[in-house]
């Protein structure tokens, strides 16, 4: 009797494993990089910015939080500085994640040609590393943007950020990334909804961008070359590809019950639908009275401390002077 209770246990734990081996178990995973800068929020900023270092402040505003990247993983958003590359009429403005001494990662270009009549036409492009290829956006401002007359002033001098590792504006200070549900309902609201934002998945200025190639800030993708976005989510060839596949996934069954006429798929139109969280989120640095970490080179310098030179040369390791 024994032995036949034994048998029927050792069979009993031998079928629960081969059936445990065929169920597909699926693991939470860490948030996809591509989510934590809305590019449509960048275009819309860059619309209501009167030069490039307008724009570079209103990237790293601690009470807006544009950005969500912490790419270098020392729970806080990283600071994003501005330089710019020009080539005859077109102008090639370079959005790069500040990791370290000397170390950066180009995240997404603003790409403003003029053409033959005089025609302002304007491309925000995820990298290739960051969002897949040909992951862009073409705003339309519902007026003509006040930096659109600073690129072609007499005697114009391309921007460089004077900013870089452990010495920021004095309006800055370093905050924790949002959880990323949170994020999508943040940054919804400040995109400026008057304007419109069309995918499109050509580039306009590729033979500019071509020639800018050799010298892009890649310190985070030479790091870490397996979690370029064709890595990291096989199948897709960009993040616009990718968001609609999971707003499919995620859309509620027409038979469940506990479903509203809100349920669906994601808007990916109208950045301020988010069925993610319904609750309304503070604008307002989530810590005003956050100080800088003393041991943190993003320490603030005092007032006194001054840009260092443009003309140092610094970014041997990720991106030097353009």
């Amino acid at each position: 009797m024994k032995t036949k209770l034994l048998l029927s246990t050792f069979m009993s734990l031998l079928f629960a494993s081969i059936f445990a081996q065929d169920k597909t178990i699926i693991n939470a995973t860490s948030s996809e990089i591509s989510d934590n800068l809305d590019l449509r929020a960048v275009a819309s900023i860059f619309g209501d910015s009167k030069d490039l270092a307008d724009f570079e402040f209103r990237l790293n505003d601690p009470k807006a939080q544009i950005s969500n990247l912490d790419l270098n993983d020392d729970n806080q958003v990283d600071y994003l500085r501005v330089i710019e590359s020009v080539e005859g009429n077109t102008h090639l403005i370079i959005i790069q994640a500040v990791l370290g001494q000397d170390q950066f990662q180009d995240v997404a270009t603003v790409e403003v040609e003029k053409d033959i009549n005089n025609k302002m036409q304007i491309q925000v492009v995820g990298d290739v590393y960051m969002y897949g290829s040909n992951y862009i956006y073409e705003p339309e401002y519902i007026s003509v943007p006040v930096i659109y007359n600073y690129f072609w002033i007499s005697n114009y001098r391309p921007y460089y950020s004077p900013w870089y590792w452990g010495y920021y504006p004095k309006h800055y200070y370093g905050w924790s990334p949002f959880p990323l549900f949170r994020y999508r309902h943040h940054i919804g609201l400040h995109i400026n909804m008057n304007y419109h934002y069309n995918y499109v998945n050509y580039r306009r200025c590729q033979t500019a961008y071509s020639n800018y190639y050799g010298r892009r800030g890649n310190y985070y993708e030479r790091t870490y070359p397996n979690r370029s976005f064709e890595n990291r989510n096989r199948g897709y060839s960009n993040h616009y590809e990718l968001d609609r596949s999971i707003s499919v996934h995620e859309a509620t069954p027409r038979n469940n019950p506990r479903s509203n006429s809100n349920a669906g798929t994601r808007n990916l139109n109208n950045p301020r639908s988010s069925s993610a969280n319904p609750r309304q989120i503070n604008n307002s640095p989530r810590n005003n009275n956050y100080q800088p970490r003393i041991s943190s080179p993003r320490e603030n310098h005092t007032e006194n401390s001054t840009p260092r030179n443009s003309g140092g040369g610094r970014g041997s390791s990720g991106g030097g002077r353009r």
